[in-house]
């Protein structure tokens, strides 16, 4: 069960941080401890108490935002849960406490914190079906590509920008229909009823970002997608 478990520990640093667990593995660690180079073991940290609190934040949005009743205290939980998701990591880095953990919890947080705007939205019949589909089947799509490279390298992919432009537009674009202002005509372009604002149907501006992150997370995954098949085509003819 020891040896278990600590071949989970080592695949959940290799996920987070590639580098600074080989680092730490072949005992090379020349920078110190509590660093992004050399994240330590600590879990009571002021930047891992934050990034909990996130995760309180989201759970209340999503309680408060689908009850349809509280809509504006909902809001305020996601926006303060989004806002901190860059305070953590700044908060760990100047006072040297980055750990495993919240290196580990914070992208977890981060895909959290889409879910929960989304399935909200979905909830309160604010966007069609295919989105949250798309969003949440990209990242299930991501993972269990990423948990099958594993056979082939035990680094995981190098992260492409565009996903996190894509992340960032996703997050604006869910605040903006959270608050659901300033409300647009439809633009005609199209007219098909699963696209609102880009059709006749009127709506927040905000789904016009969330057109554009949805985009940019395509053109991820077929990124993720391509370096999966070149590492696993390189790996066989070796």
């Amino acid at each position: 069960m020891s040896e278990r478990t600590e071949h989970t520990k080592d695949l959940l640093k290799s996920f987070a941080d590639a580098d600074a667990a080989e680092r730490q593995a072949q005992g090379r660690s020349d920078v110190p401890v509590g660093t992004s180079g050399n994240p330590s073991t600590q879990v009571l940290t002021l930047a891992n108490v934050i990034t909990f609190c996130r995760l309180g934040l989201t759970v209340a949005f999503l309680v408060l935002f689908a009850g349809g009743v509280q809509r504006t205290a909902a809001l305020v939980c996601y926006v303060v849960a989004a806002s901190t998701d860059f305070l953590d990591g700044q908060v760990a880095r100047r006072t040297r406490t980055v750990s495993w953990l919240g290196k580990i919890m914070d992208p977890i947080m981060d895909r959290v914190l889409l879910f929960t705007g989304v399935l909200g939205l979905l909830i309160v019949g604010e966007l069609p079906l295919w989105m949250p589909v798309f969003v949440i089947g990209r990242d299930v799509y991501l993972a269990v590509g990423g948990l099958i490279l594993q056979h082939f390298r035990r680094r995981p992919l190098d992260v492409a920008y565009v996903g996190k432009a894509a992340t960032a537009l996703l997050m604006l674009g869910f605040c903006d229909l959270l608050l659901g202002l300033p409300v647009i005509d439809g633009l005609a372009i199209v007219d098909v009823s699963w696209l609102p604002v880009l059709n006749h149907q009127a709506g927040a501006v905000g789904i016009l970002f969330v057109y554009a992150g949805v985009v940019c997370s395509f053109v991820t995954a077929v990124i993720y997608t391509l370096r999966g098949a070149r590492i696993v085509r390189e790996s066989r003819t070796r």
